[in-house]
């Protein structure tokens, strides 16, 4: 009688690569997807960019006061086959100071909001989508990353006092 033996196959814990500058969606969607904080931490740590940086402060650091409207934008999105007609979060981030508190308040309220839209008209609709959740402090609402995480894998970001 011939025995058999079962052999399982070990779950990869390899963390999947991304294209070179991916965009920041795809980075936050990766950490999100890891299981263990570590990974997350790892993700974030492996990519780590200017712009990664400045979207996560913005979300996470309660000093940083958005100067634009809660909740939804009316703005088209750029519907626009990838690789075509977008800009992205890593090209676009040197902006973002004009939408919070202390970054360029000599702007006019309507003035900041039609240079929001510009912004998000031109980005990819996933980088939209971050920052639009990043000008509300809700990006964990849709991915699965915390402060904590954040603090882990980036301990150089001093938080706090910057409004």
């Amino acid at each position: 009688m011939a025995t058999s033996t079962t052999t399982r196959k070990k779950s990869s814990t390899a963390i999947k690569e991304l294209p070179p500058n991916p965009f920041i969606s795809e980075i936050v969607d990766l950490a999100s997807k890891q299981r263990s904080n570590d990974k997350k931490v790892e993700v974030l740590k492996k990519y780590r960019t200017d712009a990664l940086t400045a979207i996560l402060i913005w979300n996470f650091d309660e000093s940083v006061i958005s100067m634009l409207p809660e909740g939804e934008v009316p703005y088209e999105r750029n519907e626009v086959p990838v690789g075509t007609d977008h800009t992205s979060l890593r090209k676009e981030w040197k902006n973002l100071y004009h939408f919070v508190k202390g970054g360029n308040d000599s702007l006019s309220k309507t003035r900041r909001e039609s240079m929001f839209i510009q912004i998000l008209e031109g980005l990819h609709p996933d980088e939209a989508d971050i920052l639009c959740l990043v000008k509300d402090k809700n990006l964990d609402t849709k991915y699965k990353i915390s402060k904590t995480v954040v603090e882990k894998a980036f301990p150089d970001i001093k938080w706090g006092d910057r409004s």
